[in-house]
């Protein structure tokens, strides 16, 4: 039996509320001074988790108690220490590795710091959130119907994450538009693709530029707030953001009937799962980052996963390999924390006249 665990942590007030009724009742600030002084906590075992070759899995989700205001506001050095202390409880558990959940994989040094403070391999699920991050994308645009000559972008393609996103669309793409405000951090894309000749390449450094040619993006820049905004977006454009904090605004969803914004896929998690927690999927399916986890575990190779701000190309098509082996596979998608349903995709693709 092998054995993982997987970092979760409430996202604000209400996530706090879901297990102390109490903090319904009190304004956000005193829930949050109350949360930084709690200690790391078991929330569930985890079972019937079952690879394709047989292997079987067991492991724990633990709650590090900061909501994401607190992981990016409260001094760094806190609240790696807080994340650390969290990876212990892991380890004490007896899981051999742990993964790093929402916000506890953006702070700081994305889990190298972490990984220095325990004794057990440390992954921040990067990797396979790229890799079904593109996937999602793609197939969320065949269900809009996408152009086959589809322009792509890239928001933040001189980050690590967005040089291996670029390179995996444009292998599908007549077009890609890569989005940086520093254009030298993106020269050894475009020299690459360039050499390759099989995609045409643009640089801009703005989105609103940009956007408005693009059918289907990827966001992924290490901007502070929002920067894809409604007015930016091409109709019947289709979105991926995956950028923590969010690339695209909420106000996207509620002016614009006629594009799709999804963040990534929900994967379907082989065997019969019991999380013993309620993320709001439906039942067997995970996040990527955690997958990721689960799909080292299944493995048997207890080794650090993805570490850091570098992400390298065969890392992701290694770990979407792993994927296929144990049985993993995209589910369905989310946008802003709920599930995509099919027939709101039919009316986002009427509404953009591509039914």
């Amino acid at each position: 039996m092998e054995k993982f665990a997987f970092i979760i942590h409430p996202m604000d007030k209400s996530d706090v509320a879901r297990k102390y009724k109490i903090a319904n009742f009190l304004p956000e600030s005193a829930v949050e001074w109350v949360v930084k002084r709690m200690e790391p906590k078991y929330v569930s075992h985890v079972t019937g988790v079952r690879s394709k070759t047989g292997t079987e899995l067991e492991g724990w989700l633990v709650g590090c108690p900061l909501t994401a205001r607190q992981m990016l506001a409260l001094d760094e050095g806190f609240v790696l220490d807080k994340i650390t202390a969290t990876a212990k409880l892991a380890q004490e558990l007896g899981a051999g590795i742990v993964g790093l959940g929402a916000f506890t994989s953006v702070v700081g040094d994305a889990g190298v710091t972490i990984k220095a403070g325990v004794d057990i391999a440390v992954t921040s699920g990067n990797s396979y959130t790229v890799a079904t991050a593109v996937e999602g994308l793609f197939k969320a645009g065949d269900l809009m119907n996408a152009p086959a000559d589809s322009v792509g972008a890239v928001v933040g393609a001189g980050g690590s994450i967005g040089k291996v996103c670029a390179r995996l669309m444009a292998r599908r793409l007549p077009k890609l538009i890569l989005i940086d405000k520093n254009p030298d951090a993106v020269a050894d894309v475009v020299a690459d693709l360039k050499q390759q000749g099989k995609c045409e390449v643009e640089v801009a450094p703005e989105v609103s530029t940009a956007l408005p040619q693009a059918d289907l993006v990827i966001a992924v820049s290490s901007a502070a707030k929002a920067i894809v905004q409604a007015k930016d977006l091409k109709r019947g454009s289709v979105v991926c953001d995956v950028a923590r904090p969010r690339d695209v605004s909420r106000r996207v969803v509620e002016e614009r009937n006629d594009v799709l914004v999804i963040e990534g896929g929900m994967i379907a998690v082989p065997g019969e799962p019991d999380f013993g927690f309620n993320f709001g999927f439906p039942p067997g399916t995970a996040y990527a980052c955690m997958s990721e986890t689960m799909i080292c575990a299944l493995e048997g190779t207890y080794e650090s996963y993805t570490l850091g701000r570098d992400l390298a190309i065969d890392q992701v098509e290694r770990i979407g390999q792993l994927a296929q082996k144990h049985g993993f596979e995209l589910a369905g998608f989310r946008s802003f924390e709920r599930k995509v349903e099919e027939d709101y995709i039919e009316s986002v693709r009427r509404n953009a006249g591509r039914a």
